[in-house]
C-alpha cells in the first residue's frame, strides 16, 4: 500500500494543501524497501517534476528547500532491480517528464510520452517539520520497523536467513545481521551507519558467497519468477527483472532445499523475444501458477481455469549448495 491519491481525489486534496508559506515538503520512506522518488510539483495548471531523491527503509527526506506552496503534490518511485518488480503502484494517471540522473523539469507535461514516467497524486499530512509524503506498506511500519524490515529484506536476498520479513527484532534477525557482519568483516555499529543500505544492497547485488541468483549473460531484459515451498505448499513470486549483465537474488522462503526457477526474455515494449515460433525462456516441465504483472500465487491448481498462465518451471535442487547460480545464456 502506498498512501497516494487517485486524481479523482484531487478536488479534496487540493482543500487540504493549506499549509504556512515557510513550510517544506519532506518524503518518508515507511516501507521495506530502499526507494528512488520523483515528485512533481502542480500550481496554477503548471507542474514541475524533480528527483531523485534516494530514501532508505524508515528514514524521510526533505524534497522541497524553501516554501512549499503547490496545490497539487504527485509522487512516482521506483526501486533497485535486486527486488524484482516494483512493490508500490506504478499505475497512477498523471504522467509527467523524468529524466535519469539529478534533474528538475519546468514543465514536466512538455515531453514525448516515451520520457514520462506515472505518478500518482499524493496527499500530504502535518508533521513536526511540516507536510510530508509518506511511503507505506501493508503491514504499516512506523519509521524503527520499516529500517528493520528493510535490512531484514536485503539479508535475505543477500542469502541470509532473516524470515520472517515483519520488521521485529528476534533470534533468527540477530543471527542473521551478525553472520553476514562477520562474513564482511564489518563491526557492529556498521549497521547503524547512514550508508549500511548500501552495503547490503552491494551484497544482495553480489552472485558470490550464499545464496541463490539469476545471472543474465544475454543483451535482453529477463524476467524472472521464483516459486519456493512454504509450510507444505508452493508458493510462485515474481515478476523479477534482471537486467542485461545483471545478477538478482530472489527473496527466498520456507525450505531452502529446492526451488523452481522460470525467465523469459523480453524486448523493450516488455515482449516476449522469440527465436523462430518459440520464446526465449529458461524453464523445465513443472507446471506452476504464474500471471502478468506482479503476482505472488500460493495455490497452483487449474491455473487456466482461474485466469491465470500456467508456466513451465525448472526444478532446482539447492541440497547441501552454499551458493546456486542459474546464468541466462542465449541458446
Amino acid at each position: 500500500m502506498i498512501r497516494l491519491l487517485s486524481l479523482s481525489g484531487a478536488a479534496a486534496l487540493c482543500a487540504t494543501l493549506a499549509v504556512p508559506a515557510h513550510a517544506e515538503l519532506t518524503l518518508c520512506n515507511r516501507t521495506s524497501y530502499r526507494m528512488d522518488a520523483a515528485i512533481g510539483l502542480e500550481k496554477r495548471a503548471n507542474v514541475a517534476t524533480r528527483g531523485w531523491f534516494t530514501i532508505d527503509p524508515g528514514a524521510c527526506k526533505q524534497v522541497v528547500d524553501g516554501p512549499f506552496d503547490a496545490e497539487m503534490v504527485y509522487v512516482h518511485t521506483r526501486t533497485p532491480p535486486v527486488y524484482g518488480s516494483a512493490p508500490l503502484p506504478q499505475d497512477g494517471n498523471a504522467g509527467f517528464c523524468i529524466r535519469d540522473g539529478s534533474f528538475e523539469i519546468a514543465n514536466a507535461r512538455g515531453c514525448p510520452l516515451s520520457q514520462q514516467a506515472h505518478f500518482s497524486a499524493a496527499r500530504p499530512s502535518d508533521s513536526p517539520k511540516g507536510p510530508a509524503v509518506n511511503l507505506a506498506e501493508e503491514a504499516d511500519y512506523d519509521d524503527d520497523q520499516a529500517r528493520l524490515a528493510g535490512i531484514q529484506r536485503l539479508l535475505v536476498i543477500a542469502g541470509y536467513d532473516a524470515n520472517p520479513i515483519d520488521g521485529v527484532q528476534g533470534a533468527k534477525t540477530q543471527g542473521a545481521l551478525a553472520k553476514f557482519l562477520s562474513d564482511s568483516k564489518l563491526p557492529a555499529e556498521a549497521a547503524t551507519s547512514p550508508d549500511f543500505f548500501a552495503t547490503l544492497l552491494d551484497a544482495a547485488r553480489n552472485p558470490e558467497g550464499r545464496g541463490f541468483s539469476w545471472c543474465n549473460d544475454t543483451k535482453y531484459t529477463v524476467m524472472a519468477a521464483i516459486g519456493t515451498i512454504e509450510g507444505g505448499a508452493t508458493v510462485t513470486r515474481g515478476w523479477y527483472r534482471v537486467d542485461a549483465g545483471q545478477c538478482v537474488r530472489p527473496d527466498l522462503r520456507g525450505d531452502a532445499r529446492k526451488v523452481y526457477s522460470y525467465a523469459e526474455a523480453v524486448d523493450a515494449n516488455g515482449r516476449p523475444v522469440k527465436r523462430g515460433e518459440q520464446p526465449l525462456a529458461w524453464n523445465g516441465d513443472v507446471a506452476l501458477c504464474t500471471r502478468d504483472g506482479k503476482f505472488e500465487l500460493s495455490d497452483q491448481k487449474d491455473c487456466a481455469a482461474r485466469g491465470l498462465n500456467s508456466t513451465a518451471f525448472a526444478d532446482v535442487d539447492l541440497t547441501g549448495k552454499p551458493a546456486t547460480t542459474v546464468r541466462f545464456k542465449e541458446q
